[in-house]
């Protein structure tokens, strides 16, 4: 019989909602490595335990299949809540659902956290400020958002989810953060998220056009999967302070729709055409992040290139069409 390791008396105990997601499952891997005891927490809407498979065998690692928005009554000392679809064509699939989840869940994970007076992180979103008429958006910038439209159920929810963290802390005296995630990508992206970086890398592999909505002028950013967890990893790292505000989480080099697109089909060295498509309402035409808030306080940026992320991603893509 193989032995396991022995779990270290100082292990923090830490649940991460949505654990089995995109970007869960990497910060699964990633607590486990540093030595931490790991509650992944999910209800699979959008999470695939594909993605965690490797991490089972280890004995400081734990599945629950939950849904946040019904309380959860366990022992931690820190809190990743990760728990919400977040590409447009998984949370618009059942936009009631989508809100529940991010203010729900929060209330009752925040719950959670003044029980056990465990640290907590809120995965919030670059989506809080709407169509930006501020370039790069900056924490302090408010936002331009639509509450009534077809993206307002993320967008709105994630805010309010934000007012519930800070709430909570000066009423209730919760360690609680918040980071704003911008467009993030790599190996474990979902395959029919519809999110531009796995669209673009699965037409091209396929030979299918690429599928580009507006004339591809809009311009976005892409942080790789890695730096974005070792970022969010380093913002629960600090020490307390007072007035700790949202933190933007992102790669502040900016590249158009269209460029993105020509890059993915040279790197794949496909054939396909661009097929252009009219622009999502409320689509926004820029995205990218302000991160000096993040150099300053914890000193963070991003270290991998987009050439050697989208290769990484693109290898991850190719063994998955292989297997499909």
């Amino acid at each position: 019989m193989t032995a396991h390791p022995k779990l270290s008396p100082t292990a923090r105990r830490v649940v991460v909602t949505g654990g089995s997601g995109f970007l869960g499952s990497h910060l699964c891997a990633k607590l486990l490595a540093r030595g931490d005891e790991v509650l992944c927490v999910d209800n699979y809407y959008t999470g695939r335990r594909a993605l965690i498979a490797d991490l089972l065998d280890d004995p400081r690692f734990e599945v629950l299949r939950h849904d946040v928005t019904f309380p959860l009554y366990v022992e931690c000392d820190e809190i990743y809540n990760l728990a919400c679809p977040a590409s447009p064509i998984h949370y618009q699939r059942d936009p009631v659902q989508t809100t529940k989840t991010s203010v729900i869940g929060a209330i009752n994970m925040l719950g959670l956290s003044k029980r056990c007076r465990a640290r907590f992180f809120q995965a919030s979103t670059s989506e809080v400020y709407g169509d930006p008429d501020i370039h790069p958006q900056p924490e302090g910038y408010t936002g331009n958002v639509t509450s009534i439209g077809p993206r307002a159920c993320y967008d709105e929810g994630k805010r309010c989810a934000e007012t519930l963290c800070f709430d909570y802390r000066r009423q209730n005296r919760i360690d609680a953060r918040v980071a704003r995630i911008f467009n993030t990508y790599g190996p474990n992206m979902h395959p029919d998220d519809g999110r531009v970086v796995s669209n673009f890398i699965l037409q091209a592999l396929r030979g299918d056009p690429i599928t580009i909505f507006g004339d591809g002028g809009q311009t976005r950013s892409f942080c790789y999967a890695d730096d974005l967890i070792e970022g969010i990893v380093a913002l629960m790292e600090l020490d307390p302070v007072e007035d700790f505000g949202p933190v933007n989480l992102g790669n502040p080099h900016e590249i158009t729709i269209r460029e993105l697109a020509e890059t993915v089909v040279e790197m794949t060295g496909s054939r396909s055409k661009i097929d252009f498509q009219p622009l999502p309402q409320d689509d926004p035409l820029q995205r990218c992040p302000d991160i000096s808030r993040a150099q300053s306080i914890m000193d963070w940026r991003p270290k991998t290139s987009l050439a050697d992320g989208l290769e990484r991603t693109i290898a991850y893509f190719e063994d998955y069409l292989k297997d499909a």
